[in-house]
């Protein structure tokens, strides 16, 4: 047991998404059975102006990070236009260079990528903002299909949800996996599930930009099974194909044939993992015909096979 508790700053930028900022504030908060203790600061104490109409009253300024032996950047709004300030940039490379780990959430990655923190690394962002990263910062190496990503001293991760397995994961790493499901439990979420979950857990069926063919999505998704042609999902949602697949991109950034298949292998995921089903049987199952054809799109899609799947998070 560590003489003090492992202290974690949350760094607030403007337009700080308000999951975001929850997230390791709850994660890491103090307790008999976590020993953790969470600051959360600001560039400078009071008032911070945060997204979706929230601000926070942050009691700390960048003096936290200087103490701290872990640093979050949760997600911010605009993170394409935006850069932080030149003291957000300096205090975060001084942590670096004393040995604190750093962390982003979701559009934090911005923030590690301005300081230079993530140049030659490998890292991750929220899916709708992998290109901007990409484009503004051409150093990073952005993995725009996975969960998260550690680099050691630095790791990423994906959308507010994903900060959540990226938080258990530092946990896991720190204390355990018990400390780890406890942890978990108490927050009633998924137990982090060790084994590579970086590599094989990527968004396959992404967040839709909105609520277009929401209707439809939901029925194909009951029909996987079956064959699913473009004519048919457009007939469901009572446009011609050629409309149904144009506003299909624009609302989600997959053609409907390439939002199917992920959608089959999510499913395919869900059986491997839950049930003692064969390959032979899920891929029947999940509408993709024949074993090797699954075992084909796993590996384009999720860099493994089945049977490695099934094995890293059977337990």
């Amino acid at each position: 047991m560590p003489s003090r508790n492992h202290r974690v700053a949350v760094l607030v930028l403007d337009g700080a998404k308000p999951l975001d900022v929850g997230i390791p504030a709850q994660v890491f908060s103090h307790r008999p059975s976590t020993p953790y203790e969470v600051r959360v600061c600001g560039a400078a104490p009071g008032l911070v102006t945060g997204g979706d109409g929230l601000s926070y009253h942050v009691a700390d300024g960048l003096d936290a990070l200087a103490e701290a032996d872990t640093v979050f950047v949760p997600g911010y709004r605009e993170p394409a236009t935006t850069e932080p300030s030149a003291a957000v940039v300096a205090a975060l490379r001084a942590a670096n260079e004393r040995g604190a780990r750093l962390a982003a959430i979701s559009t934090g990655a911005f923030a590690l990528a301005a300081a230079g923190l993530l140049d030659g690394k490998r890292a991750t962002t929220h899916w709708h903002y992998t290109r901007a990263l990409a484009a503004r910062y051409p150093l990073v190496q952005v993995d725009e299909n996975v969960l998260f990503v550690d680099e050691g001293d630095v790791l990423t991760s994906a959308g507010a949800a994903s900060g959540i397995d990226l938080s258990l994961h530092l946990v896991r790493r720190d204390h355990g996996v018990g400390l780890s499901n406890h942890v978990a439990r108490r927050l009633v979420a998924a137990p982090y599930r060790s084994g590579g979950q970086a590599q094989y857990v990527p968004r396959s069926v992404p967040e839709p930009l909105g609520d277009l063919f929401a209707t439809t999505r939901a029925w194909a998704l009951e029909h996987l099974s079956e064959p699913l042609t473009l004519d048919a999902l457009a007939r469901n949602a009572r446009v011609s194909p050629r409309t149904f697949s144009r506003r299909f991109v624009e609302d989600t950034g997959y053609t409907p044939m390439q939002w199917v298949l992920r959608a089959r292998v999510d499913l395919a995921r869900e059986l491997l993992e839950r049930s003692d089903l064969g390959v032979e049987q899920i891929a029947d199952s999940v509408g993709l015909g024949s074993g090797a054809n699954l075992r084909l799109h796993f590996q384009r899609i999720l860099g493994t096979s089945p049977t490695e799947y099934r094995h890293t998070f059977s337990a």
